[in-house]
Order: C-alpha cells, then sequence, then structure tokens
C-alpha cells in the first residue's frame, strides 16, 4: 500500500493522554485531519478549540472534534485513549475491569463510524484491551493493536544513550513482552550504531547489575511519573503520534507494538509487544527476532500473565 492521502485520525478521550496525542500530532503534521472525540462535549469542544487557535504555527493540519460520535466518521485511523487513568501505587492490570467495560460500550459505535480504520489503543492495561478489542471487534489482528512497549522502549533508549554518551536515535534497543510489570529488555540484540551493547566501550561501560537496574528504571518509569504529576501524557502522546504516522505514511517501520500473536514463538490468542513491521496494512510481528533462552523463557511468562488476567475478565 501507499501512503494515505488527505488522511484522518480520530483520538477518542479528551484526557491529558488523548489532547497530548492530539496536540503532538498536530505539531507533527500525522495526518491531514484530526478530530478529537469525547462524551464529555464541553471538554472535548474546550481542547479542540484551544488546539484550533495554534493551528497558524502548526502547518496544514486541521483540528475538529466534540461529543457526537459522528466525528469519528471516515477516519483512516482511530486512536482510543478513553478509560480510568492509572492512580498511584496501581498496576497496569489492576484497571482492566474498568476499562474493558469501557471498550465493550464504546468500540460498536465506533466501529459504525469508521469500518475501515486501523484501531490503535493506548488506554492500559493495552495488552489485555487489545486481546478484548480484537474479539468484540471481529477485525484482522493486523488492524488492531496497541502502543504497547513503544514508549517502554524510549524510555529504555534514552537511558542507554545518557549513559554511553551517544544521541538517543544510534542506540538500537527493545522492550518486549507485556507493556507492564512482566517486560523486559531484549539485550541480546541491543546495539549502539553497529557495536553490541555489551562491547561497547571495550566491555567497560555496561555491566550485568547495571542493566539489571536500567531496565527496573524503566518498567517502573511510569509509577515515578504518576507519583510526582498523577499521570503520564507527553511522551505516551508523542509515541502515539508516532505510530499514527508510521501507518498514514506507510512506513514500514519496526516498533514493538502489541498485537494478537498467532504462533509466535508458540504464543496464540495474546496480545504482547514485539518488534513489528508498521505501514499502511497494519502490523506485521517479525517472527524472525531472535531470543535467547533466557528471554524466549521471560516472553513466555509474560504470555502466562496475560492469559490470567484475561482468564479472570472472562475473555
Amino acid at each position: 500500500m501507499a501512503e494515505i492521502e488527505n488522511s484522518k485520525l480520530t483520538v477518542v478521550g479528551a484526557g491529558s493522554v488523548g489532547a497530548s496525542l492530539a496536540y503532538a500530532a498536530l505539531i507533527r503534521g500525522s495526518a491531514r485531519h484530526v478530530a478529537l472525540y469525547d462524551i464529555n462535549t464541553a471538554k472535548a469542544e474546550a481542547e479542540v478549540l484551544d488546539l484550533a487557535h495554534g493551528t497558524q504555527f502548526t502547518g496544514s493540519s486541521t483540528i475538529t472534534g466534540g461529543g457526537d460520535v459522528g466525528v469519528v466518521e471516515g477516519s483512516n485511523v482511530v486512536v482510543i485513549t478513553a478509560g480510568a487513568k492509572q492512580e498511584p501505587g496501581q498496576t497496569r492490570l489492576d484497571l482492566a475491569g474498568t476499562n474493558v467495560r469501557i471498550l465493550e460500550k464504546l468500540l460498536p459505535s465506533l466501529l459504525e463510524q469508521a469500518p475501515d480504520a486501523t484501531y490503535v489503543l493506548v488506554t492500559n492495561p493495552c495488552d489485555v484491551l487489545t486481546v478484548v478489542a480484537q474479539r468484540i471487534s471481529g477485525l484482522p489482528s493486523h488492524r488492531v493493536f496497541s502502543s504497547g512497549t513503544v514508549l517502554d522502549t524510549s524510555r529504555l533508549r534514552v537511558l542507554l544513550a545518557r549513559r554511553a554518551g551517544v544521541a538517543t536515535s544510534s542506540v538500537h534497543a527493545y522492550i518486549v513482552g507485556e507493556h507492564g510489570d512482566t517486560e523486559f529488555p531484549l539485550w541480546s540484540n541491543a546495539s549502539i550504531g553497529t557495536v553490541p551493547l555489551l562491547a561497547w566501550g571495550g566491555g567497560s561501560v555496561f555491566a550485568a547489575e547495571e542493566l539489571d537496574d536500567i531496565a527496573a528504571e524503566v518498567r517502573d518509569a511510569a509509577y515515578a511519573v504518576i507519583r510526582g504529576k498523577g499521570a503520564t501524557n507527553y511522551a505516551i502522546g508523542l509515541s502515539g503520534a508516532r505510530i499514527v504516522e508510521a501507518l498514514l505514511q506507510d512506513e514500514h517501520a519496526v516498533m514493538p507494538v502489541s498485537t494478537v500473536l498467532s504462533d509466535y514463538h508458540g504464543i496464540d490468542g495474546i496480545a504482547l509487544s514485539v518488534p513489528s513491521i508498521v505501514s499502511a496494512s497494519g502490523v506485521r510481528p517479525i517472527r524472525e527476532t531472535p531470543f535467547s533462552p533466557q528471554e524466549e523463557a521471560r516472553l513466555q511468562a509474560s504470555g502466562d500473565a496475560l492469559r490470567a488476567s484475561l482468564a479472570s475478565l472472562g475473555y
């Protein structure tokens, strides 16, 4: 497929994440038309008005929206951010029951307006909700997925880049698995430029115990932000806008998004983040991604955690 012309993105949910994502999409020119939908009409209209006032400075994108689900019509991509937010001390999986019920009510009306769209979930727990959304919608798995560990991967690369003294864009490393407490880095594949991570600086820069600390800092980063300001919004907004660009511009970009897997290292019917190709055709997990034996075991453990959570919700 080719880049989508005159593209339309709808962001569902005008809370801090949804508004940040719409703001990032306007600034980056992620889509030609951006719409913001929320059942709280006053909030949605106020956010749209505020964003519209700045469009002189953001290029050619337009912003519309409100509380009528009709604003979703004709969307090429729908990003769902609506849901209860994560509170201090609360895990992503603790949110599951509430946000599954919200999605069960919301998704059918979105599909009526945009049956041909690709759906991207940002609401947590995003892996659980991806499975639920795929089952509710009946859409093929390549057209309904979540942001997964795209942001976690960015957090990891930032920390590694600072430690190594290089640009973040020169770090090639991924967080995979659940977007949550069982996520883990693919250290076996990580590199800085062409140099394997553990060989950087002659092998003197990154010790095994330090890598464990970095992984823990990445895993717990959202909790630290939530403790300080109540929510994470800017970085996930940017992450979401970046995913939208890969879809609408047919980039075939490699990103660790989360989609329902089919016979991926023996995993079926569970959504986990793995390196995947993101393009106008949707998402295709890269089956050739190598895992060390330890990483393989951790991927299976992450799948088991998600499977248990889904079972507790009746899915």
